[in-house]
């Protein structure tokens, strides 16, 4: 399936120069299609979903004020444990970062998503310097982070 979802957006991408979600989303309207079933077509319920994304994208958005340092950063973060174990969910940064367990997932989550992007973005030489970085830190971690 994955390998005929991936020759579709190829085909749509070679027919248009650039591949833009319109003209996925105007493909996949065709029932015969493989990208299809990748979407919800009960416009009722994918109206529903997509305030649910609304209202994620609203959380993420949110900033304050950290009183310690002065400085802006998101007001709520999103723990794996939290979306695993309770059906999702946000909490407060500040109660987050004033807990150690919670604090250290945050920062195992941070890490695993900084090798998702060096991943992501290995081929650009030119942040081998951030890359070496991040190594320092992973290095430091009582633990040896899983690499995800």
């Amino acid at each position: 399936m994955k390998a005929e979802i991936l020759n579709e957006l190829n085909q749509i991408y070679e027919s248009e120069g650039v591949l833009k979600p319109e003209s996925v989303v105007e493909h996949a309207s065709n029932p015969e299609s493989a990208l299809h079933g990748q979407f919800t077509w009960d416009d009722s319920k994918a109206a529903h979903e997509y305030r649910i994304w609304q209202a994620r994208r609203l959380i993420n958005v949110c900033v304050t004020i950290l009183p310690t340092v002065n400085k802006e950063f998101r007001a709520f973060v999103s723990l794996e444990s939290d979306r695993k174990q309770k059906g999702g969910g946000y909490r407060c940064t500040v109660d987050v970062l004033g807990d150690d367990e919670m604090r250290a997932e945050l920062l195992t989550q941070a890490l695993s998503e900084l090798r998702r992007i060096r991943r992501q973005y290995e081929t650009l030489k030119e942040l081998a310097p951030v890359f070496k970085a991040i190594d320092k830190i992973e290095a430091k971690m009582p633990v040896p982070l899983a690499a995800h």
